[in-house]
């Protein structure tokens, strides 16, 4: 899903040279171009951005028709990590066919009907925009789908060429969510904007602050009328029946229960055929389970992400790292309940300046910055400092004794030119990411992990030999400093195990589910196998990454489980991965819920369902304490004593349902009869 779209204005099949210079700038920061010539018929591109360390480069070449639709458009080079792109489209007549990483596809095309790139550059979505203004907000789409435009508001961007008059437009049809383009008065893109980054026209940088604004609060527009539309706040005693609950304790399920929420808590866990108290309203759980709220401890969090971790059972998240205003705006918004979204344990991101150094959090130039960035996070409430790959390696004592002074834990990546034995001797109080462990029993000294180098140098890893004395050594250091580790298994999983024309694992058992440009995301390979070593070694790299975790695990590591790929599916996978080092379904659901919890020290309100918590759990219609699967057909969410469907959810995102939601009977009130809710009752759909 791309989070940077520009735009060059496509030229019709007049004889008109016109050249496009777009700068992308994402957290304040230049990061890259998007440069696109037409002459004539024919758009060239070429998009390149570069930041923490990688980004992707794309070259372009479209020839359109008279009609101003592709009729043949070439993609080539490789994706942010690597994987190389070649992708050709062709249409002769009513003939469409393609080339792209699931494989070759024919249609056949009546009509108007643009192509949907998979790996293109930013240049397409602004494309599309053009497209459906000229023809009435609609468009058929190859390989399939319908583009719709939806107009917003009249925006001024200002800069050295003076000021132009545009309109926001949200085109939708492809992904999860629509994207943001404004264009001038003759249908040419001025930006695309996103709270975080935009793409903007040469000249007009200096608008970027307050254009992300704009995107911001044009976001929130839209997520605070599904929370309005979606968010079920009954303003009465709710009476779940019928459900068995997942405790932690014991990593079983009880017998049949009775939950009643009562406003943000559980007000009670009653034997089932207890009777109802007047004025309740009646969820039939039908023999369901109800788990207690996911913790997802690897989040980067946006708006999006908010609401679809939510949905997933993912009622609390540690993001660990983020734009800090951002963030900030987010959570009032989330605690405000304007909109849907998790619990926030914040993490204060803290990078060192370099040719590589993330945009995010607080950038240090010194030892001195950086102690001044703790001090910074401390005052507001932050639950650890987050140390990232450009710091000073001989900065981090000082970070650490200034963290704990001030109550705030240490985690993050190992720096480069350093090693995870020498931060944990140095006070780091848990590892963030399995690679960034395993990296220092392959590394050769001087070797520069600031870049996509700490990903590719794994391919290094299946000749290692896990009895080694530095293996031994560093599983020694973990147990005697009780280090947990940020595992983020799942991302490994995606760069090492992803492969064109399938599925990737994370995406596999939902893909039908998802709209066509995020199905076609979810079948590109992360990587080219090239720069790991070829296919067998990926695969074999990615077996000893489990066999280090079983390591890990038969250690006594406390593995937290997180995702770093935004939560939501992804965070499903990652538990079910825990399966292939050895743990047992019952142990990974307490791990994600109770134990997260009490490491968090948040085990008082959350990580259980028992009277007096916070009311943070969600219903399955299975048992996956046998089989873990079943997390993945949620029919209720309750956060904060808020109930959420899924199934009224979903397809504001384009994506099918996985589960109905339960039968809701209203509370009787002045001496009018109970009723259904029927907007959630699926009689018979929920088992």
């Amino acid at each position: 899903m791309k989070t940077i779209i520009a735009l060059a204005l496509a030229a019709t099949s007049s004889i008109a040279i016109a050249a496009d210079r777009y700068v992308v700038i994402s957290g304040g920061v230049n990061v890259g171009h998007v440069w696109a010539d037409t002459q004539g018929n024919r758009v060239t591109v070429d998009f390149d951005v570069k930041e923490n360390g990688r980004g992707p480069t794309v070259k372009e070449v479209v020839t359109l028709g008279a009609d101003g639709l592709p009729v043949m458009w070439d993609v080539s080079g490789a994706t942010t990590f690597g994987s190389k792109i070649f992708e050709h489209y062709e249409r002769r007549g009513s003939k469409a066919s393609w080339t792209d990483a699931t494989g070759k596809g024919t249609a056949s095309a009546k009509g108007a009907a643009t192509y949907v790139t998979q790996t293109a550059s930013p240049w397409d979505t602004g494309f599309y925009a053009t497209q459906l203004l000229k023809r009435g907000g609609t468009l058929a789409a190859l390989p399939g789908g319908t583009l719709k435009l939806e107009k917003g508001e009249a925006v001024e961007v200002t800069g050295k060429g003076g000021v132009i008059p545009t309109t926001a437009y949200f085109v939708g049809g492809i992904n999860l969510e629509p994207d943001v383009v404004l264009l001038d008065a003759s249908g040419a893109m001025v930006a695309y904007v996103t709270p975080g980054s935009l793409v903007i026209r040469e000249g007009y940088e200096g608008d970027e602050v307050r254009l992300r604004g704009l995107a911001a609060k044009w976001s929130t527009d839209r997520y605070a009328a599904i929370q309005r539309d979606t968010a079920h706040d009954y303003k009465a005693p709710v009476r779940i029946r019928h459900v068995r609950l997942f405790d932690p304790a014991t990593a079983s399920l009880t017998e049949l229960k009775s939950v009643i929420v009562r406003g943000r808590t559980i007000a009670a866990v009653q034997p089932d055929d207890s009777p109802s108290t007047p004025g309740e309203v009646t969820i039939d759980g039908a023999g369901g389970t109800i788990v207690p709220g996911f913790t997802d401890m690897h989040a980067h969090l946006g708006q999006s992400e908010a609401l679809l971790n939510l949905i997933a059972g993912v009622t609390s998240v540690r993001d660990m790292g983020n734009d800090n205003e951002v963030l900030d705006n987010l959570v009032d918004r989330i605690e405000r309940g304007e909109i849907g979204g998790p619990r926030v344990i914040r993490s204060g991101f803290l990078e060192g300046k370099s040719p590589y150094n993330a945009a995010n959090g607080i950038l240090a130039s010194s030892e001195k910055e950086a102690v001044d960035g703790v001090r910074w996070y401390a005052a507001r409430g932050y639950w650890q400092t987050k140390i990232y790959n450009s710091i000073d390696p001989k900065w981090v004592p000082a970070i650490v004794r200034e963290s704990h002074k001030l109550g705030l834990r240490v985690a993050g990546h190992v720096p480069a030119f350093t090693n995870a034995d020498a931060m944990m001797e140095a006070g780091y109080d848990e590892l963030t990411h399995l690679n960034q462990v395993a990296l220092q029993w392959v590394l050769k000294p001087g070797e520069d992990t600031r870049t996509l180098f700490r990903i590719t140098a794994q391919q290094r890893l299946p000749g290692l030999d896990l009895n080694s004395a530095p293996v031994q050594h560093t599983l020694a250091l973990m147990k005697q400093h009780a280090t947990p580790l940020d595992d983020t298994m799942v991302i490994h999983e995606w760069l090492f195990k992803s492969r064109d024309g399938q599925p990737i694992p994370a995406m596999a058992d939902v893909i039908d589910h998802l709209p066509i440009g995020a199905q076609r995301d979810s079948r590109k390979a992360a990587t080219n196998p090239e720069m790991i070593g070829g296919i067998a070694n990926a695969d074999a790299t990615w077996a000893k990454l489990v066999d280090i975790m079983k390591a890990f695990h038969d250690n006594g590591t406390l593995l937290l489980p997180g995702t770093d790929m935004g939560g939501s599916f992804t965070y499903w996978r990652e538990l079910e991965l825990y399966q292939t080092f050895g743990m047992t379904p019952p142990q990974i659901l307490a791990r994600a819920t109770g134990d997260v919890a009490r490491y968090l020290g948040r085990d008082q309100m959350l990580g259980s369902v028992a009277k007096g918590k916070y009311a943070d759990f969600f219903l399955v219609p299975g048992d996956p304490t046998k089989d873990l699967k079943a997390i993945k057909r949620i029919a209720m969410v309750v956060k904060d004593g808020v109930f959420y469907y899924p199934d009224e959810v979903y397809p504001k995102f384009g994506i099918k349902p996985f589960a109905a939601a339960p039968k809701v009977t209203l509370a009787k009130t002045a001496g009018v009869e109970p009723r259904q809710q029927s907007h959630v009752e699926r009689a018979g759909e929920f088992e």
